[in-house]
């Protein structure tokens, strides 16, 4: 009896979980069910399943709404069926075009108007007129009557009890952001929408019997049968999989030759092993798509990081997906593929955020728009974001919601409307809310993606899947995942800004060579790597300077070891231990030395808690996998779970282990399971950090302006101008004759780009590019309003900022004359005039800027001083202060520091008290950290940016000095004399 049934997946209007729904429908006795939600189909596989877990069968559908106005309801009769209403809405979405009044025409599929939108006569064999028990009576006097052939029931399903109408009703007003007393009937369903037994459906159309008929009939003649499986992925690259396999062979060999030489028979022992697994889980399509995904970016000069659980592959070594050598780092292939892993593999592909859509539009021309989606992801309705929703809705005032985000909930100066808040809230807690794009799952199918899903365009001109990674994987899809990342963005335009200012060609591809590279391992040591990717830190540094990092092998450690996961269970600070006393500690057994001896028997990585699964207790490599995978929980526990605890025992038993040793090497793996992290992705990692300090080594300049003009780094953009200052840079404020929209960088001199000028927008900087590109630099602030048009707000920012001090002019001069030349009714022309306009001189009075206004009007416009900011103190610093570089000659004792404000990292004790980390630059400009434990944190804390005075006692941890402070304020700046003079 029921063809419309509604889910959650009904955006904000469903108030049923697919779960919920099929649940109430199996205590009900409900036989078959009809999921139809709003021009969405994300839970069509998850609703499959769960209905016959239940004994119930499941009908498919979607009901299609425009603007909020249900036009039709439309059932698969089978897999065909569900593919024709699929298309319909995926045809519209992409086209951008709204769904028509009448349905297109289908032929597997029913198509049930909720009213007559055009005569009965004029209906399909497959349309039908569905008719609501709320209008039941209306049949009486209509001449429908006399077509009942055409008619069928249309209970709708959107509620499991009354109850939930007022969340329905929340829902809606959310959707349409508008009061929920401003509801009108026309924007909810009707109450009576209820999921009730098949016989309380029927009762209302007891007197229609050919209605009953017509709707036990529609439902009888729907079969839907989904395809799930990897079979449902691209299956072939070259046409057929013989064709693949031998492609993939030729590939993987010559690319073997080129990692190792001719004749290296580890390498090649290993690539033949990991082709047979290959082949056998069927996977050589998706590391055939990904090379030539790769092949496509290497050919327009895209540089790529291949990263995760993949980086385990030498095959994918050899076919340069990534650069990270397995053998050298003794990766396991079985942690990326093995024969009891039934999910698919992960390659994550990073490329530059400026050049990843490009090669997203490959993958869509390339494998054709039907067959190539992104992944969804769904936004959830969460926490403290409910309250503010559902108290909107309400109309409660904004100083109310902010009581019941903040106060308890018993409290009772909360307002009378909040215990239904709260009830309400926790109703909706991971409800889905809209549809996002997942942050770079890709995914190619064999058949057209319409058989499994509808596609939504989004705004980036991707259309995206309706299910997200979770649902997909339950498909059987893999994905592919192609990312972006800023750092390689600095990598890219570093490598250009070289070439560009100093004619030099760099290679930052030989890896080996950087890898080893004194000058590279010496900024490493000292943690010298603002700007460098993932080890630029406050805590990365400090790690790196505890550890006295000096190579590849242990940044990949020390990439892995600052994860919060390990930080917290301590083993980070055992690490750092034993990496200093080598030999003061004693291993469990020798399996760890042997094995583990690189990170010193701590489990630091995921294939080590395998290593020791397989070489202590002797489990196959790929059932180690496996028990890593339950103990992570990223695999449910079960009977998989306890026959490999049991043979872990027995085998340990067997090879002769102590029952207290089988156990504490049982419970070290149970521990480090959870938070251990993918070797193969630190290595990644680490081999993108050494280009990075490469480049910071010996083009510290080029690097610095290509990290500014990448946005995104760990800290703000005046801290990596500070930098390129410390390299030697000089950096100038914008200037309408030498900038950029983006910074730029000739010889070592660094024009700062005209976006970092706040409210200056962008159409003024490319107007002022282009006229003085057609007419060359501008003479004189006369010369440049009369050749680009700007308004007279965007021409004073200019400057303020001092982008006309080439005319040697004051800003107050500036401003006086602008009155006097600028008229913003005139023509523009971008040629410089033959004839200049002349202008009447007049006796102008003492317009001298004052001695820090300049300062001033850079920290207000572009958030910070091309100068030191401690020019700007109100009072001369003491002699008697301590440098941040000489710190470590103070172990021990009190000191005294003036430090400006970098950043700062709060975090809670154990006793839930709350405490920090800040970040520093002292008036040399060197950078020094502190730490302010509660007591001194409650009673001196943080008060804004600026310059501190900070008194505390030095302390060393391994060679890392910081400032545990007992005292700290900010101090004064000067007087700003802009607009007090």
């Amino acid at each position: 009896m029921f063809l419309n049934c509604r889910s959650t997946y009904s955006l904000r209007f469903g108030t049923l979980s697919p779960r919920a729904l099929v649940a109430r429908a199996r205590r009900l006795g409900v036989r078959t069910l009809a999921l139809t939600d709003i021009n969405n189909t994300s839970a069509a596989l998850e609703f499959c399943t769960l209905c016959r877990e239940a004994g119930i069968r499941p009908i498919l559908g979607i009901e299609y709404r425009r603007d909020g106005e249900c036009l039709y309801v439309g059932l698969a009769k089978n897999r065909e069926g569900f593919r024709e209403l699929c298309e319909i809405l995926t045809s519209h979405s992409l086209a951008g075009k709204p769904l028509p009044d009448c349905a297109p025409s289908v032929t597997h599929a029913y198509m049930i108007y909720p009213k007559l939108t055009k005569p009965l006569s004029l209906f399909r064999e497959n349309e039908m007129l569905g008719v609501r028990p709320q209008f039941i009576y209306r049949l009486f006097s209509s001449e429908v009557r006399h077509r009942p052939e055409k008619l069928v029931i249309l209970h709708s399903v959107t509620f499991e009890q009354p109850s939930d109408f007022e969340l329905h009703k929340i829902l809606r007003a959310i959707d349409l952001n508008t009061l929920i007393t401003k509801l009108t009937p026309k924007n909810t369903a009707h109450a009576n929408q209820i999921l009730t037994t098949e016989a309380a459906a029927a009762q209302p159309y007891a007197a229609y019997p050919r209605l009953l008929e017509n709707t036990r009939r529609i439902l009888d003649s729907c079969h839907i049968e989904l395809e799930t499986g990897l079979k449902l992925n691209r299956r072939t690259f070259t046409g057929s999989k013989a064709g693949d396999l031998k492609l993939l062979e030729k590939l993987a060999r010559k690319g073997c030759e080129m990692r190792y030489g001719a004749h290296h028979e580890t390498a090649l022992q290993r690539v033949e092993k990991e082709l047979q697994v290959i082949e056998k889980q069927d996977f050589g399509s998706y590391f055939l798509i990904t090379w030539d995904v790769i092949r496509y970016a290497h050919s327009v000069g895209y540089h790529h990081v291949g990263r995760g659980s993949g980086a385990n592959s030498i095959v994918a070594f050899c076919l340069q997906i990534t650069d990270v050598d397995p053998i050298e780092l003794d990766l396991y292939f079985e942690r990326f593929i093995n024969p009891y892993r039934v999910s698919p593999p992960d390659f994550d592909m990073d490329f530059s955020w400026d050049e990843r859509d490009d090669v997203i539009d490959y993958i869509f021309k390339r494998y054709g728009s039907g067959y190539t989606a992104l992944l969804a992801t769904y936004s959830t309705f969460q926490g403290k974001s409910i309250l503010r929703e559902v108290g909107k809705v309400y109309g409660l005032p904004q100083t109310e919601i902010e009581k019941l985000i903040k106060l308890p909930q018993n409290s009772e100066d909360l307002h009378p409307l909040a215990g239904k808040i709260f009830a309400h809230g926790r109703a909706m807690e991971g409800m889905p809310n809209y549809l996002s794009i997942h942050a770079g799952g890709v995914l190619i199918s064999q058949e057209p993606l319409s058989y499994s899903t509808a596609l939504q365009m989004m705004p980036k001109g991707f259309p995206v899947t309706h299910f997200d990674m979770h649902h997909a994987e339950d498909w059987g899809y893999h994905k592919f995942d192609m990312l972006s990342q800023r750092g390689l963005g600095h990598l890219k335009d570093a490598v250009d800004l070289v070439k560009k200012n100093q004619g030099k060609a760099v290679d930052i591809h030989d890896i080996d060579k950087i890898k080893n590279d004194p000058g590279v391992r010496e900024r490493l040591r000292q943690g010298k790597c603002i700007g460098c990717f993932y080890i630029e830190s406050p805590a990365m540094r400090g790690l790196l300077t505890k550890l006295a990092c000096r190579d590849y092998v242990h940044l990949v450690a020390a990439s892995s070891i600052i994860r919060p996961g390990v930080a917290k269970s301590g083993m980070m600070k055992e690490y750092i231990k034993r990496f200093h006393a080598p030999n003061g500690f004693n291993y469990p057994h020798p399996v760890f030395e042997e094995h583990l001896g690189e990170t010193f028997g701590v489990m630091v990585y995921q294939e080590d808690v395998m290593k020791i699964a397989h070489h202590f207790a002797d489990l196959d490599l790929d059932e180690s996998d496996v028990l890593r995978r339950v103990m992570s929980g990223k695999k449910a526990k079960g009977d998989t779970f306890e026959r490999l605890r049991k043979k872990f025992f027995d085998n340990c038993q067997r090879r002769g282990h102590t029952a207290e040793l089988s156990q504490e090497v049982w419970r070290q793996i149970e521990s480090f399971a959870g938070y251990s992290f993918c070797k193969a992705h630190s290595a990644s990692y680490a081999v993108e950090s050494f280009q990075s300090l490469y480049l910071k080594t010996y083009f510290p300049l080029e690097f610095m302006v290509a990290v500014i003009n990448n946005f995104g780094g760990f800290y703000k953009t005046e801290y990596y101008f500070h930098e390129a200052r410390m390299s030697g840079g000089t950096v100038h404020a914008p200037c309408v004759n030498h900038s950029l929209h983006l910074t730029t960088l000739t010889g070592t001199d660094i024009y700062t780009g005209f976006i970092h000028v706040q409210s200056l927008q962008k159409k003024t900087a490319l107007e002022i590019l282009e006229r003085r590109a057609k007419g060359g630099d501008f003479r004189s602030l006369a010369d440049f309003v009369q050749r680009v048009p700007i308004s007279g707000e965007q021409l004073e920012l200019l400057i303020r900022v001092g982008a006309f001090r080439f005319t040697g002019m004051t800003k107050y001069e500036l401003m006086w004359e602008k009155n006097a030349v600028f008229n913003p009714q005139a023509d523009f022309d971008a040629a410089p005039s033959l004839f200049p306009d002349t202008y009447e001189n007049f006796q102008l009075p003492d317009l001298t800027d004052g001695q820090y206004d300049r300062t001033f009007d850079e920290i207000e416009l572009l958030g910070f001083a091309t100068d030191s900011p401690f020019n700007l103190l109100a009072e001369d610093l003491p002699y008697d202060r301590t440098a941040a570089a000489d710190l470590k000659d103070f172990i021990g004792q009190k000191v005294t520091l003036f430090g400006y404000y970098v950043c700062q990292k709060g975090l809670r004790t154990s006793r839930g008290k709350p405490m920090a980390f800040g970040t520093w630059l002292d008036e040399a400009g060197d950078y020094f950290d502190t730490v302010h434990f509660p007591n001194f944190l409650q009673n001196f804390p943080f008060t804004g940016k600026g310059i501190y005075k900070i008194e505390g006692v030095v302390s060393a941890e391994f060679g890392f000095a910081s400032v545990e402070v007992l005292t700290m304020r900010r101090l004064a700046f000067r007087r700003d004399e802009r607009y007090g003079k």
